[in-house]
C-alpha cells in the first residue's frame, strides 16, 4: 500500500485540466495500491502567504512562540506532515503568467523550511531532507513549451522541479496537457494525448 498526497492548486477549479488529470492518476494509483489518499485543493482553500509571524517562529524555540507564530509554524507543520507521510504526491499546477499559481507557490513558501525540509552539508551545499517519494507533476498551458520557441519561457515547470528538488524530491514524472488554446480540434488532441500519458502512468504502477 501506499499513502498518496494529492495537491492542486488551479483558480479554474473542476475546469482545470491540471486538476483533472492530477486528481485521475491520484485516484488511479490508490485503487492500485490501495492505500490512502489526501487531498488538499490549493484553490477551494487558499493557504496566506507567509508574513512576518512564520519567519520569525518558525527560528524561534517553540516555547519562546508567540499565539500568532504557533499558528503560523502549526500550519507549516500541518502541510509538512502530509509530505513527509506521502509515498507518492501528485500535483497539479496550471499555468499563470508563464509560472504556477500564487496558490501553489504559498504551498511551498510553508513547506521549504530550512532544517526540516532542507538543510546544508558539510561544503555548504543544500541538501534535500525529504527523499524516497514518487512526484507525479502535472503541468497545464494554453500554448505549447515543452518544445519550440516558447520552451524558454516555460518558467513553471522548470521552477517546480527546482523547488522539489531543493527539498530532496528528484524522482519527478512530468505529465503535460498543453496547446489547448489552438482550437476546437488542437485541444481535443491535446486532451487525447494527455490522457494516454495518463493510462501509460497507471499502467506501469499496476
Amino acid at each position: 500500500m501506499a499513502n498518496i498526497l494529492l495537491v492542486t492548486s488551479s483558480p479554474r477549479g473542476p475546469e482545470s485540466l491540471s486538476t483533472r488529470f492530477a486528481t485521475e492518476i491520484a485516484e488511479g494509483l490508490k485503487t492500485h495500491s490501495g492505500g490512502a489518499l489526501v487531498t488538499r485543493d490549493l484553490a477551494a482553500n487558499p493557504l496566506p502567504h507567509i508574513a512576518q509571524a512564520y519567519i520569525d517562529g518558525r527560528a524561534a524555540a517553540p516555547e519562546a512562540r508567540t499565539p500568532e507564530q504557533v499558528k503560523a509554524v502549526g500550519l507549516a507543520q500541518e502541510l509538512v506532515d502530509e509530505v513527509k507521510a506521502a509515498d507518492i504526491i501528485v500535483l497539479g499546477s496550471s499555468m499563470i503568467n508563464f509560472g504556477p499559481s500564487s496558490q501553489l507557490k504559498a504551498w511551498f513558501d510553508h513547506i521549504t523550511w530550512p532544517r526540516v525540509t532542507f538543510g546544508y552539508n558539510e561544503a555548504g551545499r543544500p541538501q534535500g531532507l525529504l527523499t524516497g517519494k514518487k512526484v507525479y507533476l502535472v503541468t497545464a498551458a494554453g500554448g505549447v513549451f515543452s518544445e519550440g520557441g516558447w520552451a524558454p519561457f516555460d518558467f513553471q515547470t522548470s521552477y517546480l522541479r527546482h523547488l522539489l528538488g531543493f527539498i530532496g524530491l528528484t524522482d519527478v514524472e512530468i505529465i503535460r496537457v498543453e496547446g489547448t488554446v489552438f482550437g476546437a480540434e488542437a485541444a481535443k488532441a491535446a486532451i487525447a494525448a494527455t490522457e494516454a500519458q495518463v493510462r501509460a502512468v497507471l499502467e506501469k504502477a499496476a
